[in-house]
């Protein structure tokens, strides 16, 4: 691996030189036999760095990983970069399609999700997503979400299972407007709302509900003075955070003030009724949200310096009041939850203590034993509890992913998956973790030939959703 004083490029988050396929993994354990689909990670792995102390790690062209899954085997793994413009021509390769904006030609490195047929890596900030083969070829820029203002898809698409429809919240760099907009599910633009949110800050995520659409204002803003860094936001202390609340049909948003933070993920919301006094059911709602919240002086360059926590916000619309508070203190990030309970009340959400938030490691880590362990968490919020499995300081886990089992009997009912490093091999392995037995061993480990390094988001793509 890469030794160098940057930490983004050394250890876990190393990047891999080469793209791998092999076939017939081997698992130690049983893989459920109704599984029969992919599971996909994004993340950026860089490609001719010239200057490694100076180096982002949120720059690196994306690079998705993926392993198909059929009939009780693991049939293949494969990584590949998302070949924009510029890693094509890194790579000696013919460019794929032909992109809006060449300046904005950016190989997306946020998440990679399956929808309408097709497979897309996402990334933001009004640049086009990329479609990818089956295998994870690249096909070229797509016009995913695309309006003709030129938004188009955020790398937070959100599916709501009961409409099918694929909601994005989209920003562009440079523009005092974000755009919610709404796809039916062969991928057409069905609607959009223009918001006007001044100093165009940095709303990397959002949530549903089944009546409203919540946006995250914060004072993470543009800055043309950051240009030249390749991540032109910064903090702005003299700028507060407001939660949002606008009808999915369009209209309206009530800005609601919030302690300055940013969201780093929504974990999900939901709509709680209020009783009235005369039961009748008319007596307005709460709106429930459950986020990563990171502190006050986020470093958008160094995301690893923040320490987020998962925070629950109340917002009661009756009174125009918002309630803050903390669920759970431990430093956490990537929450996922069951996805046929997006936008509805739930029970449990699961995260991940990564490495990336970590105290910097490397061959001089002095850190105890007991300092850090690699784990996936999981949230029972009826009860206030948390259960964690942890994996080991070395183990370096990424995002966990709940897929449901074949005939889900209760909400907790399936799998947490994850890619997870073995340091006993030197690579990386596929865990299929119960999630109804969440500390206990994992059901399944698919080892793959090679290492994953630390990314970003994945997704579970079923076969009929392929």
């Amino acid at each position: 691996m890469t030794t160098t004083r940057n930490r983004y490029l050394s250890g876990n988050f190393a990047p891999v030189t080469e793209e791998v396929t092999a076939y017939d993994l081997p698992v130690t354990g049983r893989i459920p036999a109704h599984l029969n689909g992919r599971y996909l990670r994004n993340g950026p792995n860089p490609l001719g760095i010239e200057d490694a102390a100076a180096h982002i790690w949120t720059l690196g062209a994306g690079m998705v990983h993926g392993v198909r899954i059929r009939d009780g085997r693991a049939e293949w793994y494969r990584n590949r970069w998302v070949r924009s413009g510029t890693v094509a021509d890194h790579l000696g390769e013919p460019r794929r399609g032909t992109p809006i904006d060449e300046q904005l030609d950016i190989s997306p490195n946020v998440q990679v999700v399956g929808f309408a047929g097709s497979t897309f890596a996402l990334i933001e900030g009004g640049i086009r997503p990329y479609e990818l083969t089956y295998e994870l070829e690249t096909v070229g820029p797509c016009a995913l979400g695309a309006t003709p203002e030129g938004y188009s898809a955020n790398a937070h698409s959100l599916f709501d299972p009961r409409t099918r429809e694929l909601h994005s919240l989209a920003f562009r760099y440079g523009s005092d407007d974000v755009q919610h907009i709404v796809m039916n599910d062969s991928g057409t633009v069905r609607r959009t709302t223009t918001i006007p949110v001044p100093g165009n800050p940095y709303m990397h995520d959002f949530a549903l509900t089944d009546h409203y659409v919540l946006l995250f204002d914060s004072p993470v803003v543009f800055s043309p003075a950051h240009l030249s860094t390749g991540v032109p936001f910064t903090w702005d202390d003299r700028r507060g955070a407001r939660v949002g609340v606008l009808p999915r049909e369009g209209g309206e948003v009530r800005w609601f003030g919030l302690t300055p933070s940013l969201v780093g993920h929504t974990l999900n919301a939901y709509e709680r009724p209020h009783e009235d006094l005369r039961g009748s059911g008319t007596g307005g709602c709460d709106i429930v949200v459950d986020v990563i919240r990171h502190p006050e002086g986020f470093d958008i360059r160094d995301v690893g310096s923040s320490r987020p926590t998962l925070d629950r916000w109340t917002i009661n619309l009756t009174a125009g009041t918002v309630r803050e508070e903390r669920l759970d203190d431990r430093v956490q990030e990537f929450p996922r939850l069951n996805s046929r309970y997006t936008g509805r009340p739930y029970r449990y959400g699961y995260a991940a203590a990564v490495e990336l938030y970590a105290p910097p490691s490397g061959p001089e880590d002095d850190r105890p034993d007991e300092g850090f362990s690699n784990a996936l968490l999981k949230h029972d919020l009826s009860r206030g509890t948390t259960e964690a499995h942890e994996f080991g300081r070395d183990a370096a886990v990424g995002e966990g992913v709940f897929v449901a089992a074949e005939s889900p009997a209760a909400e907790d009912d399936g799998y947490v998956m994850a890619y997870v490093f073995n340091p006993e091999r030197s690579a990386s392995d596929l865990v299929i973790l119960p999630a109804q037995d969440f500390s206990g061993e994992p059901i399944a480990r698919i080892h793959l030939p090679v290492r994953v390094p630390l990314g970003l988001h994945g997704s579970w793509v079923p076969e009929e959703d392929r």
